[in-house]
């Protein structure tokens, strides 16, 4: 078995027991309340603090480390956080540097601008109640003490300066005397020495200049962030076995479904009816988000091969293409034999848009004024505000050419088409060219998804079509790649995307539609299925602290201590502490005798404390002056003063940032304990005809699933002309033959619907949405029309510690609707949530339904 990475290592070592950091709130009380924090960057953030504070048997002094991330996974927000975590430690001096000045430029405006979209840092960044600034310098002698200071540089100047004497510039001396982290963005570039001869050349490359500056200094870190580690190179494996701390590559962000999906569109037309063809593609898109109340201006980019005078020669052809437009030319494109054209026209005609119309509106959209070339060095300045900021609504562009200014570092959400604008590959014998894995990388880049929010789908950042690939919206879910059709390129291409993770090796589309004999049944027709919908929870029961939420400092006082300001010399890395001097064993001060205007200005400081989000958790409450002091809230709770305890009635500042901890440490708990959502226990009635429809379902090639099940062609009580399960689900359907029988005997019309993401239902408590695998309904044949509606759900036992909220949910709708009919049209619904059904311990799932349904049957005997 070959050797752990470090990554690898951690996830064990956290799978087994050892304890997994929480986040620290220097991070999350310091970052942009914008962004939130995903898993897979609290994951990152963990590892790095558990190798940080504890002895590893691989752990090495100085400390160097990866972070291998996707393009898109917020690699610069984890920098941002590391940055805080660090200065938390005794770190003030970052040297960030990178190969490309566009990058620096970018990451300038999101480390230093406040008033920057992508801003990072929280506009009030406060240690231990103090503020502290975030600064770009030059060098670090005689820098603020007190501030984040960072140097901003490309790894040929930081080369260029260690390797020559100048005013102002770095110098070896500033990393051997001070503890510096070095942040290394676009890593792979650096690793020049150890890829060339494996790193038996001792020569002065970037390589050699780096890992002397770092080694300087026991204390310095190196942290490395690339979106594309070699994992190949012997050399490159042994060198990083040990450093690779976090591995969220490009296949794990898609298949958490945090990118667009990657469609190849490529014809046999001239480069004009091409790009003409991805222009209406384009359109589309903004039409279809338009349509949604989505708000989209949906970028294109058009890519040249090699020199900036042909992306200025494709500039000028495209201009002229516009300026003639017509929709005579419109028609041409009608023709395409491509599926997604031929959607596109159905939508433009289902929505009134005609030929001349659309060439009218293409003509507006992408005039002269709304194109942006980024070739040219000495506009830089102008183009790179612009490019970087295309999402932002007063930004009109809505076409980029470009030869390589965009390959590395260019950030954009609604990037939608890519123009490949020559004809020419680059591949040798039995590998992919250099110019198609570059295509592939870009295409990496421009596949980040863009954000959007559904009423019955919360998660703005996640793809939310998969399992529904002919759904309107899944257009938005796609990133089109428009090429000739050379089935050699389409090939390479294809194969760089899966070597990326941007494509599946081997995808299949499977038909999953209803019977056509099942649409002409009563049941199709007049039929309803009951669910229930997910809304803001209802917090109108809340009057107090205690109605929502258990806080640890009503239980215990929230402690704060004040430094005394004793010094002594020991390392950042040095282990063990010298005692703290203190006055007395601590004071306790009760929140309504702090002073209202340093509470109330703490209160101020804190987003989650405005009176309208505290109205949002406790509805009954008046004023912010009454959460101050109701014994409900803030006045029940005191404060603990350790430390430096002399002067304290006079020290203000350490009375704000003892409040503002406590306030913090309240948040976090709410946050933690308190849903946002939950399920409403009404459930309405929904036509079955508006929610089980034909759908378009996406496999991998090798999945089981993917496979034809013929065995219900005949079978009326199934629906579907087929099921696409796991073992499972067809054990629990080979199950239901069996019994069928049986149950004609009570019961006349029986049909089984699997749910391919057709509906949810949202657990009571928390409102998370649960898709059970199936929906069962019973008519009896006797006496007055009573439907059964079972919710069912198979599931193996290594899933169900996981998923047994699920199980709960279903429980919990069986006893809420145990004595309880919902009534439509004359007939009388039963709703019935079942235990998980599992092949091996079948016959007490069975027990249970059936069981159910004697009840039922006995209580109506009963009650006649």
């Amino acid at each position: 078995m070959p050797e752990q990475f470090l990554h690898e290592q951690l996830n064990i070592a956290f799978a087994y027991g050892v304890p997994k950091p929480e986040m620290p709130s220097t991070i999350t009380q310091n970052l942009n309340p914008t962004f939130e924090l995903r898993d897979y960057q609290k994951e990152a953030f963990a590892s790095f603090i558990h190798y940080f504070n504890n002895d590893l048997p691989t752990k090495e002094k100085p400390i160097h480390l990866l972070f291998n991330m996707a393009t898109g996974s917020g690699k610069t927000l984890i920098m941002a956080g590391l940055i805080l975590y660090l200065y938390e430690k005794g770190y003030r001096n970052f040297l960030f540097f990178v190969n490309s000045t566009n990058i620096i430029e970018k990451t300038k405006d999101n480390f230093l601008n406040p008033r920057a979209a992508k801003y990072l840092f929280s506009q009030d960044v406060r240690f231990e109640g103090k503020p502290v600034t975030v600064v770009q310098v030059d060098n670090f002698e005689g820098v603020n003490e007190n501030d984040i200071n960072i140097c901003f540089t490309t790894i040929q100047q930081l080369h260029t300066d260690m390797t020559s004497e100048k005013e102002n510039a770095l110098t070896y001396e500033n990393f051997a005397e001070q503890h510096i982290v070095l942040l290394a963005d676009e890593a792979h570039h650096m690793n020049v020495s150890t890829k060339s001869q494996q790193g038996l050349q001792l020569f002065e490359s970037w390589e050699n200049t780096v890992e002397r500056i770092f080694k300087s200094n026991d204390a310095n870190l190196l942290l490395e962030f690339t979106a594309t580690h070699d994992y190949e190179t012997p050399a490159m494996v042994e060198k990083y076995r040990n450093k690779v701390i976090n591995r969220y590559d490009l296949i794990n962000f898609r298949n958490d479904k945090f990118s667009k999906e990657v469609v190849l569109v490529h014809s046999d037309l001239d480069q004009n009816s091409r790009i003409l063809q991805a222009l209406i593609l384009n359109q589309y898109k903004q039409e279809v988000a338009a349509k949604n109340n989505i708000n989209l201006k949906p970028v294109i980019l058009f890519k040249a091969q090699r020199t900036i005078a042909q992306s200025q020669e494709n500039k000028e052809n495209f201009h002229s293409l516009i300026d003639g437009l017509t929709g005579e030319r419109i028609r041409d494109i009608r023709k395409s034999p491509l599926e997604i054209v031929k959607r596109a026209f159905r939508f433009f005609d289902e929505n009134n848009m005609s030929d001349d119309g659309l060439a009218q509106r293409l003509k507006s959209e992408f005039q002269e004024a709304y194109c942006l070339s980024v070739n040219d060095e000495s506009e830089k300045k102008n183009y790179q505000v612009q490019v970087n900021t295309l999402e932002d609504k007063d930004n009109p562009i809505r076409a980029i050419f470009a030869v390589q200014k965009l390959n590395e570092g260019w950030d954009v959400l609604n990037l939608f088409d890519i123009v490949r604008c020559y004809e020419a590959r680059d591949s040798g014998k039995n590998r992919i060219g250099k110019t198609t894995i570059s295509e592939a990388q870009l295409i990496g880049r421009g596949a980040r998804y863009f954000p959007f929010v559904l009423p019955d789908q919360s998660d703005r950042f996640r793809r939310k079509f998969d399992e529904e690939l002919n759904h309107e919206l899944r257009v938005l879910e796609e990133l089109h790649y428009h090429s000739i059709h050379d089935s050699r390129y389409i090939s390479e291409i294809r194969d760089a995307l899966i070597e990326q993770g941007m494509m599946d090796e081997r995808v299949v589309t499977r038909e999953l539609k209803l019977k056509d004999k099942f649409k002409k049944t009563n049941f199709y027709k007049y039929g309803v299925i009951w669910l229930n919908d997910q809304v803001l929870k209802d917090y109108q029961h809340v009057q107090s602290f205690d109605d929502l939420a258990h806080l640890s400092v009503k239980r215990k006082n929230y402690e704060y201590t004040i430094y005394t300001g004793s010094a002594g010399e020991t390392t950042v890395m040095a282990e063990g502490s010298t005692p703290m001097p203190q006055n007395g064993d601590g004071r306790d001060i009760p929140v309504v005798d702090i002073e209202h205007n340093i509470l109330r200005t703490a209160i101020a400081r804190n987003p989650f404390f405005t009176f309208a989000s505290l109205r949002r958790y406790f509805p009954h409450l008046t004023s912010v002056r009454e959460f101050m002091t109701s014994e409900n809230y803030l006045g029940s709770l005191a404060i603990t003063f350790k430390g430096n305890l002399a002067h304290l009635e006079e020290n203000r500042p350490a009375k704000l940032a003892a409040c503002q901890g406590l306030l913090s440490q309240i948040e976090t708990e709410i946050r933690k304990q308190v849903p946002e959502y939950e399920g409403t226990k009404h459930f309405r009635p929904r036509q079955v005809h508006d929610i089980f429809k034909d759908k378009l379902l996406k496999f991998d090639a090798r999945n089981p699933r993917a496979t034809i099940d013929q065995q219900f062609e005949n079978e009326d009580w199934f629906p579907f002309n087929t099921l696409y399960g796991t073992s499972e689900e067809k054990a629990f359907v080979d199950l239901l033959i069996r019994k069928i029988k049986d149950l004609t005997i009570d019961y006349d019309k029986i049909y089984l619907l699997r749910n391919e993401m057709h509906f949810a239902i949202y657990n009571f408590s928390d409102g998370q949405a649960f898709y059970p695998d199936f929906a069962l309904f019973l008519q009896e044949k006797k006496g007055k029309l009573v439907c059964f509606q079972f919710f069912v759900e198979p599931k193996g036992r290594f899933l169900q510690p996981t998923d047994q909220w699920k199980e709960n949910f279903m429980r919990d709708i069986d006893i809420a609707f145990k004595d309880k009919l919902l009534t439509f049209e004359n007939i009388e619904y039963r709703l019935i949530g079942l235990p998980f059904y599992n092949e091996e311990n079948e016959n007490p799932f069975w027990e249970a339904l059936d069981g159910t349904l004697t009840q039922v049957a006995t209580h109506k005997i009963l009650g006649s």
